[in-house]
């Protein structure tokens, strides 16, 4: 995936991600960040938990929902250290 790419899967993750868990956006840096970090993490968690080789291939919908679901683990995960 090119910058670009890895930018707009990002924001849209990220932002999606954000309305899931807080029911609202982070920012459109956060969500950019976020998104790009739980695709990271989504695909990473994909290959060694479901055997999916190449989940995060371009800008398509199994992008989008790996890094959808990684970008929530990891709003989720945030949430969990913030109540300590």
């Amino acid at each position: 995936m090119g910058l670009l790419t890895w930018i707009v899967v990002g924001a849209i993750a990220g932002w999606v991600a954000g309305k899931i868990v807080k029911g609202s956006g982070l920012g459109l840096i956060r969500d950019i960040v976020v998104g790009v970090v739980g695709a990271l993490l989504g695909g990473w968690l994909a290959g060694k938990i479901f055997n999916v080789h190449n989940a995060i291939s371009g800008f398509n919908l199994k992008t989008l929902v790996v890094a959808i679901l990684g970008a929530v683990i990891i709003l989720l995960a945030f949430r969990l250290l913030r109540k300590r």
